[in-house]
């Protein structure tokens, strides 16, 4: 009997145990807190304590549940391949990539497509043997040749040029035998001119006599993030989603294996957006793309399944960013299963393989060497949150294009510490039922609730896109950040504080040569046109114009699927441009509402 009596008394939900809890709060407030703020003249404490008050009411299961099991809060699983995967690396030395032989390499691109496809093969040598992860230049991720006015001083800078199927082909050359395209996967960074590099991949496949269906990888396939924050759109808003309706299709009847997208909020907050817009705007995203799933006919149950998200924002604020992620998973969920009807845990989890980080934009120029011990306390919250404690970005992020190889090394081995010597992901949510963890999650996610149901209320986010409201509470956003930080009310080491003469700067020697070669970025905007040029002189220009004519005549019907007309293009060699363009008529460009 004295032990249930005990056992009644400690029960944090008991209303009487609640008032007794309420009553040494205020006790300890008067007494403790009320005098020390009053010693140091502030109106308020800069600190916060939880009790169970803060949880009072909460349901455990509903709220977190157990890994793997709806809402997803504590996690997507109870054990996770790489956990597995991870011992193996140690016991027999795989080298830096997770997936081994088998996943994707570095993400990277530069030059022409001879270029890049010289770069994989110096990875091979080196032990990395990972699928393409390609990054495309801008003129290519809008729609251009390296012909156009428009590309000029872009060609192959801030990513690999790729203007024809012949680039795309060229790229995949060292990718034969044990590496061939159906026993490695790749990454597509791109989207508004997405389903043309699907059809690239996919007539790579046809023509080495492999079938598509056997094809693995991701397409990022994001274009509304691109009107919200990051800028490489071409169409409007409403006949995007329709090529991505099309891709969609296409992907689930011809490419299985293969991710639809790779969503995210990651650029959005990058862009300045707070937290819970973050959330809030790449939810409102992923929303829609399911409504173009579901009106195309197919069971969200299937489709979503291959859904992805490759990162959402991240920041230096280590104990919201693990709440973000736990607070994402349960939205998330919750939005398959109650607005959407999904049934198949596998179409209501978010699969993305960086979780919390610091973010790129938390980097510094000054005192470059410091970011390392940035994203450090991102591996440390991506460990905590059940992920791989992925030390990310590399030190000299902000230095440039392409990563150091020493940068790059010192980022593999600050993951390789976090998961082989702290014991980081030994606990499954290790902040399960904390009365701070549990009550900042809630926070995050009521703020992102509130976010969504504005924009539901304009009609959802192709509606809030065209308005301009997604871009203006963006810039507002970063408006406020910056002004806190030159106002020194965040403080920034290095930047806005701690930079007198008597810091020091501290770099280390880089005896690895060059990722990218700067003599070839020199020269890649001439031998990328000059190629170009006579890939143009060469191909059957009437099956050219008759192919891009039907294509035009197709894409007027919305009910159309674009997909066949566009790999028939690309098999006749057709350009991006000239794909690109075909629809520009068609669709029309899109133009930013005033900010």
């Amino acid at each position: 009997m004295k032990d249930d009596k005990n056992k009644d008394q400690l029960c944090p939900h008991e209303e009487q145990y609640l008032d007794k809890v309420a009553k040494a709060r205020e006790q300890w407030e008067e007494k403790l807190i009320n005098p020390r703020l009053k010693r140091f003249n502030m109106e308020k404490a800069n600190t916060r304590f939880y009790t169970p008050l803060d949880r009072a009411g909460s349901d455990f299961l509903e709220s977190v549940g157990f890994p793997g099991l709806y809402p997803f809060t504590a996690g997507n699983s109870p054990l996770e391949f790489w956990k597995v995967h991870a011992r193996l690396a140690a016991e027999m030395g795989f080298r830096p990539d997770w997936g081994g032989t088998r996943g994707v390499g570095k993400y990277g691109g530069f030059g022409t497509a001879g270029d890049y496809r010289d770069y994989l093969i110096r990875m091979h040598s080196m032990g990395r043997k990972g699928g393409p992860n390609i990054a495309f230049d801008l003129a290519t991720q809008c729609g251009l040749d390296s012909d156009s006015g428009q590309a000029v001083g872009e060609v192959g800078r801030v990513g690999v040029a790729i203007d024809c199927f012949q680039d795309f082909a060229t790229i995949y050359e060292p990718y034969t035998g044990e590496l061939e395209i159906d026993k490695v996967p790749s990454n597509f960074t791109i989207n508004a001119p997405c389903c043309v590099i699907i059809a690239m991949y996919a007539v790579l496949a046809k023509k080495r006599g492999i079938s598509p269906a056997a094809l693995r990888g991701t397409p990022q396939n994001d274009i509304l993030k691109e009107f919200i924050a990051r800028g490489t759109y071409i169409y409007p808003p409403g006949p995007s989603l329709r090529l991505f309706r099309d891709s969609l299709v296409f992907l689930r009847e011809k490419m299985p294996l293969l991710n639809v997208n790779s969503m995210g909020g990651y650029h959005i907050r990058e862009a300045g957006a707070t937290r819970e817009q973050d959330l809030a705007f790449s939810m409102a995203n992923a929303a829609a793309y399911l409504e173009a799933g579901v009106e195309a006919g197919l069971d969200v149950n299937d489709f979503a399944a291959l859904f992805t998200f490759n990162a959402f924002g991240g920041s230096m604020e280590m104990y919201h960013e693990i709440a973000f992620q736990r607070a994402a998973r349960r939205v998330y969920a919750r939005m398959l299963k109650e607005q959407f009807g999904a049934t198949n845990p596998k179409a209501m989890i978010i699969r993305q393989p960086i979780t919390a980080h610091i973010g790129c934009s938390s980097t510094t120029l000054q005192r470059p060497l410091n970011n390392w011990i940035r994203a450090a306390v991102g591996g440390i919250a991506a460990g905590m949150t059940g992920a791989i404690p992925g030390v990310f970005p590399p030190f000299d992020e902000p230095l440039g294009l392409g990563h150091s190889i020493e940068a790059t090394q010192m980022q593999f081995d600050a993951t390789r510490i976090l998961l082989y010597e702290t014991g980081i992901t030994d606990v499954l949510d290790p902040w399960a039922g904390s009365y701070f963890m549990e009550t900042l999650t809630d926070e995050i996610e009521a703020g992102a609730l509130a976010e969504m149901d504005k924009i539901n209320q304009m009609g959802g986010t192709v509606a809030a896109i065209e308005s301009g409201y997604m871009q203006k509470a963006i810039a507002r956003s970063a408006y406020e950040k910056q002004k806190r930080i030159e106002a020194k009310q965040d403080f920034v080491v290095g930047v806005n504080c701690f930079t007198s003469e008597l810091e020091l700067e501290v770099s280390i020697n880089r005896d690895v040569e060059p990722t990218y070669d700067p003599a070839l970025m020199a020269t890649a905007e001439e031998r990328q046109i000059e190629s170009l040029k006579k890939m143009k002189a060469s191909r059957n220009n009437r099956a050219v114009a008759s192919l891009l004519n039907t294509l035009k005549s197709h894409a007027k019907d919305k009910d159309k699927n674009l997909m066949p007309d566009i790999c028939d293009c690309v098999e006749n060699h057709c350009t991006l441009q000239e794909i690109c363009d075909v629809l520009r008529e068609v669709f029309g460009e899109f133009t930013q509402a005033k900010l």
